[in-house]
């Protein structure tokens, strides 16, 4: 999720301005640096001037990151396993993994978590004066597809702009890795798509056994995030235990409409609503349709965004700058959200 902007890993986010807007791919130093200093977006505050018709269409494109319970428990996690492992030197550190099944936020969280230890880490260690190289406390690295060990030593040489060629041995590769990430002082590194991983081949086994060789080398504590991790091959066999071992676990998941006393679903909906900027819309139109949201998106985070997001957008170009419900029927969603049985579907097949 952004909670509301792409959720696509690894590939690019957008630096917003007025109409404009620069790609940069997180999965390189540059551009996790540039995601996590770029002021947040908000919605104007009382007594800003008008934005025009580009700079809010620019804006809902992009849209706001809303706290939720997973960015929440997984901050509060990773700052207690990098206590926890700050002076661990003979063995891997601690790490955790953030599972849990498509839209519902992970790789937003993932992104968030390390946005806020990039900004604790260059707040309490500023960047030398003058052409000093400055500390990279965080990584953020994707897991190809049909990854091997060397193709995902790659993506952690990518991040960081360690030269390679086609005659680069995975050895050198290996020492060249973990020489310039404890060198430049990666104290965090984010590993998204884990589910990729298939310990079942060959070169999924050699890079499932890379990752545990990195944990134990560079002294940085590692957080995993895939879909549905617990059910693949990944926590099977040797390796699964392995990795079960030394791994805690957060999970995602769609939100409940109610649980016990709380609505968190519906404080979404608020939290979202409230960031629009429209011209005519009514505040508490949307929390008033939670039920129909609901079951619209099966309470995805991802889901909603993406329908608050469009409908924000067709009031905009048709000029009525407000959603109702007629807004949010004419938005054609994910295939995921589209195809979900209605709760009325679940009980007819009983």
């Amino acid at each position: 999720m952004n909670s509301t902007g792409p959720d696509t890993p690894g590939t690019t986010h957008t630096t917003t301005t007025g109409a404009e807007s620069a790609p940069y791919a997180v999965d390189t130093w540059h551009g996790l640096q540039t995601f996590a200093t770029t002021p947040t977006l908000a919605p104007p505050a009382p007594g800003e001037p008008e934005r025009s018709v580009e700079e809010r269409l620019a804006y809902h494109s992009a849209f706001v990151t809303v706290r939720t319970p997973a960015i929440d428990t997984l901050a509060l996690s990773v700052r207690r396993l990098m206590l926890l492992g700050r002076y661990q030197r003979t063995t891997a550190r601690p790490s955790l993994i953030l599972t849990g099944p498509a839209a519902t936020g992970k790789t937003t969280a993932l992104l968030e978590v390390g946005r806020t230890c990039h900004l604790a880490h260059t707040r309490h260690h500023p960047a030398p004066p003058g052409n000093g190289q400055p500390a990279v406390p965080v990584a953020y690295v994707l897991v190809p597809p049909g990854a091997s060990a060397k193709t995902l030593l790659a993506g952690f040489a990518r991040y960081l702009g360690i030269p390679t060629t086609t005659r680069t041995t995975q050895a050198q590769l290996m020492q060249a890795v973990c020489h310039t990430y404890n060198t430049a002082g990666v104290r965090l590194v984010l590993i998204d798509e884990i589910h990729r991983l298939n310990p079942r081949t060959t070169t999924g086994a050699e890079a499932a056994d890379l990752l545990k060789d990195l944990t134990e080398r560079i002294g940085a504590t590692f957080v995993y995030a895939g879909i549905d991790v617990t059910s693949t091959a990944l926590f099977s066999g040797v390796r699964g235990a392995q990795l079960a071992a030394r791994a805690s676990l957060v999970e995602t998941g769609a939100l409940p409409a109610r649980l016990g006393n709380r609505r968190p679903f519906t404080d979404l909906v608020t939290d979202l609503e409230a960031a629009l900027d429209l011209q005519r819309h009514r505040p508490g139109t949307l929390p008033r349709h939670t039920p129909y949201l609901h079951q619209r998106t099966a309470g995805r985070i991802g889901s909603l965004a993406r329908l608050i997001r469009e409908a924000a957008l067709a009031a905009i170009l048709d000029g009525t700058e407000r959603i109702t419900k007629t807004t949010l029927d004419a938005v054609r969603l994910d295939h995921l959200a589209e195809t979900h049985p209605t709760p009325r579907t679940r009980r007819q097949a009983r």
